[in-house]
């Protein structure tokens, strides 16, 4: 075989999971087929949930560099105030997603992962033994294929995964546009809403401004042709009533309003994460988030499987969690749509919705929703109230799980699992409402306790780590 595992597509998705893969020692390759780095990416946020993921991987400090901490966050445009959260918190950061990649790209490299750029998937044949990728560099063979190619999956089709969903006829257009200092459009900045749609403006880089417009009930003339400046100009014209020059433009593509999911992440070998497994309407980050949750979801899954110690059923487990998690970001993402077209119709609700949000509880509710910090998995076996959500602010071994205790006197036996999980003590947290607890490698705790008494830890240890060696 070629590799281990083949990914297809070297997006955010693709590219973190080539990281946990190739962090656990699993042979991978990435096939993408834009032969250069894409710039054209319309991200410009990653949210707090994102910030929690990348920082538990030690990649934020690098990260972070490139971009700038934001303590705001919104629901519909809603703005949310994190800062009224109890206990720590971690805030959106403002980074173009093309930087973004950039890093995991070096990231994934650096690691070991393969990128084959200029490659084209074309189709895909499985069978007991493995999976045949048939590409316009020719055949790559892989014990696993994931597509993680996106809205117009080749890998999701060729493997019979449908995807349902809805379209709205909407018309979005977004670009870096080059402009000189006091340019009429540094007027615009921030994220207005007009009753007809979207306009927003913010920096993206040194004398680079990131436009974007979006109409609903309006599609465009042809939407398979770029956008060029006239149409961009036409736009931001309808949408605010000004005829105002948008400057040079560096790159333009379009958006739109799709919410599609597939029926289903596994198909035999064969598996889908991010965008090809779930589209939404992007509104602050919730699709990145969703789409980088099912790589490390995915990622340590697949290295147990590979290297012999998953438990039975683990693979399939990656649907299990990672279809409701996705199924309910369609849901918030269209609940945020709801609030914002027709304006004229929606302002009194959002109104209503403002003075809500001044109560801490629906503000906590809505930032932790909008920066995918509510998710949680099911932990088998587990009532504790920390149970499936993520460890928060705690660095993870990587391809590990984590046994964490904060009492030394709280003997947790992991002896038999000791290749596979590390036994940690550290000072008590305030942010950890436990006295001990068991992660899996993506970060989710799998047990926790408040006394002394491990009770369940070995079964969680089986549940998710297989049998203990010896065993």
């Amino acid at each position: 075989m070629d590799a281990a595992v083949v990914i297809a597509g070297a997006g955010p998705t693709g590219l973190l999971l080539a990281a946990e893969l190739a962090q656990a020692g699993v042979p991978v390759v990435v096939l993408e087929r834009d032969p250069e780095p894409r710039l054209a990416a319309m991200g410009m946020a990653i949210n707090a949930g994102v910030v929690d993921l990348l920082a538990e991987r030690g990649l934020m400090e690098r990260i972070g560099a490139d971009g700038l901490p934001w303590p705001r966050a919104h629901f519909a445009q809603l703005w949310l105030d994190p800062g009224r959260l109890p206990g720590r918190q971690t805030y959106t950061y403002l980074l173009p997603q093309a930087k973004l990649e950039e890093h995991l790209l070096a990231h994934a490299e650096k690691l070991g992962a393969q990128i084959r750029r200029g490659v084209t998937v074309r189709g895909v044949r499985q069978d007991a033994e493995g999976v045949t990728v048939d590409t316009s560099d020719g055949e790559v063979t892989a014990a696993y294929l994931v597509g993680c190619d996106g809205a117009e999956s080749v890998v999701r089709s060729a493997a019979g995964i449908t995807f349902e969903g809805t379209e709205a006829a909407f018309d979005g257009i977004a670009g870096d546009v080059e402009v000189p200092n006091g340019h009429p459009l540094y007027q615009q900045l921030g994220a207005n809403e007009f009753n007809s749609g979207l306009f927003s403006v913010a920096p993206s880089g040194v004398g680079l401004l990131r436009v974007a417009t979006g109409e609903f009930g309006r599609r465009p003339a042809d939407p398979a042709a770029a956008p060029d400046v006239a149409e961009l100009r036409a736009a931001v014209h309808r949408l605010i009533g000004q005829d105002i020059d948008v400057g040079t433009p560096r790159w333009l593509g379009r958006w739109n309003c799709q919410t599609r999911q597939a029926d289903r992440y596994r198909a035999g070998r064969v598996f889908v994460a991010g965008e090809a497994a779930h589209l939404h309407f992007p509104l602050g980050g919730q699709a990145l988030s969703t789409n980088l949750e099912d790589a490390v979801n995915l990622g340590w899954k697949l290295a147990a499987e590979l290297a012999g110690w998953a438990p039975g059923g683990l693979l399939d487990s990656y649907h299990d969690e990672r279809h409701p998690a996705g199924e309910r970001t369609c849901l918030t993402t269209a609940a945020q749509l709801a609030l914002l077209y027709p304006a004229d119709r929606v302002a009194p609700l959002r109104t209503v919705m403002n003075e809500l949000i001044q109560f801490d509880a629906v503000n906590e509710y809505l930032v932790r929703t909008a920066g995918g910090l509510n998710v949680r998995h099911p932990a088998s076996g587990c009532d504790h109230p920390l149970a499936g959500l993520r460890v928060p602010g705690v660095p993870l071994p990587p391809g590990r799980g984590l046994a964490l205790r904060f009492d030394p006197a709280v003997r947790l036996d992991v002896d038999g699992w000791a290749d596979r999980v590390d036994l940690v003590t550290a000072e008590p947290s305030a942010d950890i409402p436990a006295v001990a607890l068991l992660a899996r490698p993506d970060g989710r705790i799998a047990w926790a306790t408040d006394g002394t008494d491990p009770d369940g830890l070995a079964a969680a240890l089986a549940t998710w780590f297989g049998a203990p060696t010896g065993g």
